[in-house]
């Protein structure tokens, strides 16, 4: 997959997926594979028009952005469906544009769209104040053809970025998982810690979450854990660490099970299949130290991994 602006111009027309596409969710997927379909029929590059996700302004619930997906998880989810071309620039870039400038001299001038696909909520121009019929008569002006999907839904429930943040934030992530068609992870870089758990036998991982990174509810999951290309289950928590009373800023914790090495400095993501209970402050480390026993332990039936 390349990047248009950075060193390459379509020698072709292309057919243009349209979106935010802040989770590559059941719903975007099926804009952009329409998109790529479409392409394929007229001979055309498929493209990708996003803002980079980090440079968007609409908040969370907590006056944060949210991401379920960095922009660099977003190009990977892209390029494995196929996508020939990507133009993702920041918001600041073209938050000014009028909506026939951006149809005129993005769509038409810069990407060569001959068609374009979105989903039926899809805005565009300055302060968001064109919809799809508004694209629709543009294209017509500029011959771009367009292409509205409806939304989707899945085993009878609509499939949106906002119902799956809700799902993330509550600790619904099976619910969460299947609307995105895939299991939401968190890749982050390892840190070193305080080390308890390894005078514990419980040798833990850290991985600070960083602000605009949509945050998980704060429990124990049960989860697996991808280290260079390689899959283990694992046991994290994600929060404060209460007990400890040694952060304020949340991150994941996790004990890979049966696995010992030192990753410091690598990234490791993260893979969220279950919840298994809500964080909670213990009157002792042995207390805590008994209930990371006991959440092993279902994580290895959850799993079918013996203990070893």
């Amino acid at each position: 997959m390349k990047e248009i602006g950075k060193g390459f111009v379509p020698d072709k027309g292309t057919v243009c997926a349209l979106g935010l596409f802040d989770g590559v969710h059941r719903g975007h997927r099926l804009v952009i594979n329409t998109a790529i379909e479409l392409a394929q029929d007229m001979g055309l590059y498929s493209a990708v028009w996003t803002f980079r996700t980090d440079t968007v302004t609409s908040k969370g619930h907590d006056g944060r952005v949210e991401m379920i997906l960095t922009d660099d998880e977003k190009r990977k989810h892209f390029a494995a469906l196929g996508v020939d071309l990507l133009y993702s620039p920041a918001f600041e870039e073209l938050k000014d544009l009028s909506g026939e400038e951006f149809v005129r001299d993005i769509l038409s001038d810069m990407l060569g769209c001959r068609a374009v696909v979105c989903g039926s909520d899809f805005r565009f121009g300055k302060g968001a104040a064109e919809d799809c019929e508004s694209l629709k008569l543009l294209g017509r002006i500029y011959g771009i053809d367009v292409h509205i999907c409806d939304k989707l839904r899945y085993k009878g429930e609509e499939v949106s970025s906002t119902i799956i943040r809700k799902y993330i934030r509550s600790g619904e992530i099976e619910k969460a998982n299947e609307l995105l068609g895939y299991i939401f992870g968190l890749r982050l870089k390892v840190e070193h810690g305080r080390q308890l758990g390894r005078t514990w036998n419980f040798p833990t991982i850290n991985q600070h979450i960083p602000p605009g990174q949509i945050l998980p509810k704060f429990g124990v999951y049960a989860t697996r854990v991808m280290i260079d290309g390689e899959e283990r289950c694992g046991v994290t928590n994600v929060g404060v660490k209460p007990t400890l009373k040694a952060h304020d800023a949340p991150l994941a914790e996790t004990y890979i099970l049966d696995f010992s090495g030192d990753l410091y400095g690598k990234e490791a993501e993260i893979l969220l299949d279950k919840f298994i209970r809500p964080e909670k402050g213990f009157d002792s480390f042995d207390e805590l130290r008994a209930q990371i026993a006991k959440d092993t332990q279902k994580v290895r039936l959850f799993y079918g991994v013996d203990d070893k």
